[in-house]
């Protein structure tokens, strides 16, 4: 059966720096807890990624830069030589089914637990996540956080620094710094995180130093161009509570708004309130916008592709979509091709080891669907 293809700028071909995209969908970065327990990225990971490859742009799941920055078991990581060359099967094999991609690095701050690291967490302020946390011994109370000391936060951004250059060994072609999601660099911004009187804390300028000073560091390491930094405006994943929206991120993208960065991915971006046309304004360079979709529950039937479109026509440049990749390995033609999209399985196997859930979603074939067969890793 022959499907008319749909039109849409989300299929337009683009570019992202030295990158050629063939459309403007982002595979967004999600945990899936497939890495070994030292945090190397595992074979089934390359077949993954290379499933989805004809993604514009795949940015891959949050990699700690360092051992004390471990959020989940199974997370993986990229602060060793084992990590890099775990991943360099990764890049290899998505290379070679035509794709690109971007690693996003994260530092759990206080979402991270000693039953999982080894270590206590550590954080702007000693300010317990408001919830429990899964360990490789269930889900467990969280744990008071340490205060980190002026050296830690120096230490950790060079941290940051270190697993950039790592990354660009492994073969990825830039990475994401990721400052959403009540991730540590969050927890720097937020003032329910943040309860510091030195210069890392108290007024908006201290409150975003921290990731000011993350940012120049991996851009002096790997150059700007090859650096994005994902933000959520006002979203209290995690328990996090910024106080001041409003304010925080104005100074925070204008301080940055001529360091010549790859992209500014928002998470949770909507064309219908005023904060959006504002980091438009503000932000000169390519837009990554994430749409809101409903969490939990379904997809909606076109994976977001309407939002999607609202978001292209209310300024962005490019549209990351998670579950709907996550669940279709060939989005990109589903889309194209307005056909029905696979559901998400069972959410529990979003997070645990193994294909079922991860690798075997069919793919359309002559207007059906067809199991998929593992890439080449």
């Amino acid at each position: 059966m022959t499907r008319t293809q749909i039109s849409s700028r989300l299929f337009e071909s683009t570019r992202l720096g030295a990158l050629r995209l063939p459309n403007r969908l982002v595979m967004a970065p999600m945990s899936r807890n497939r890495a070994d327990d030292d945090g190397v990225p595992s074979p089934i990971m390359a077949t993954y990624y290379a499933q989805r490859a004809s993604a514009g742009l795949i940015v891959a799941e949050a990699a700690t830069p360092n051992a004390v920055g471990q959020t989940y078991p199974n997370i993986p990581a990229i602060y060793n030589q084992a990590h890099v060359a775990g991943w360099r099967q990764v890049t290899d094999a998505v290379r070679a089914a035509g794709g690109r991609m971007f690693l996003q690095l994260e530092h759990g701050g206080r979402i991270g637990h000693p039953d999982t690291s080894g270590l206590m967490p550590i954080a702007p302020s000693p300010v317990p996540l408001p919830d429990t946390i899964f360990t490789p011994n269930g889900h467990l109370a969280s744990v008071v956080p340490r205060e980190m000391t002026l050296d830690e936060i120096g230490s950790t951004v060079a941290d940051f620094a270190s697993a950039a250059r790592n990354a660009i060994e492994a073969g990825f072609a830039g990475v994401e710094v990721h400052a959403a999601n009540g991730y540590l660099i969050q927890q720097f911004l937020a003032q329910g995180t943040n309860h510091r009187t030195d210069e890392y804390g108290g007024s908006v300028a201290g409150r975003i130093r921290f990731a000011l000073e993350v940012v120049q560091a991996v851009g002096d390491a790997i150059g700007p161009e090859r650096v994005g930094l994902r933000i959520a405006p006002g979203v209290t994943v995690n328990g996090i509570r910024e106080g001041d929206t409003g304010s925080i991120y104005p100074a925070l993208l204008g301080a940055l708004a001529d360091k010549g960065l790859a992209y500014l991915h928002v998470v949770f971006a909507d064309p219908d309130q005023p904060l959006f046309h504002d980091i438009r304004r503000i932000w000169p360079g390519t837009l990554i916008a994430n749409p809101v979709l409903p969490w939990p529950g379904p997809l909606p039937a076109d994976g977001g592709r309407h939002e999607g479109e609202r978001l292209l026509a209310a300024g962005a440049d490019l549209v990351a979509l998670g579950r709907a990749f996550l669940a279709n390995p060939d989005l990109v033609e589903r889309l194209r091709a307005g056909a029905p999209l696979n559901p998400v399985r069972d959410r529990g196997l979003m997070y645990m080891g193994g294909e079922t859930g991860y690798t075997d979603y069919p793919v359309l074939a002559g207007g059906c669907d067809r199991a998929l067969e593992p890439a080449a890793s």
